[in-house]
């Protein structure tokens, strides 16, 4: 599945991906902390929707990405 950016609040429109705590190759367990961001409000660590193999990043420490945006590939 394709990992997006999700919702964090009516008024967050983006964050800055702070840590990775998975690499390409990994076998993800779903609720498994995959990412850390960094929003203006609140750090969020997002957690895997299903059982997979990580692919694909597709955003790097560092990167502001917007809400829906794509940043994995499970």
């Amino acid at each position: 599945y394709v990992m997006k950016v999700p919702v964090m609040g009516e008024s967050v429109v983006e964050g800055t991906i702070n840590q990775w705590f998975v690499k390409v190759g990994d076998v993800i367990k779903k609720d498994q902390t995959l990412v850390e961001l960094l929003t203006d409000k609140v750090n969020v660590s997002v957690p895997a929707e299903a059982d997979g193999v990580l692919l694909e990043i597709k955003a790097k420490v560092g990167d502001v990405v917007p809400v829906g945006k794509e940043i994995a590939i499970i």
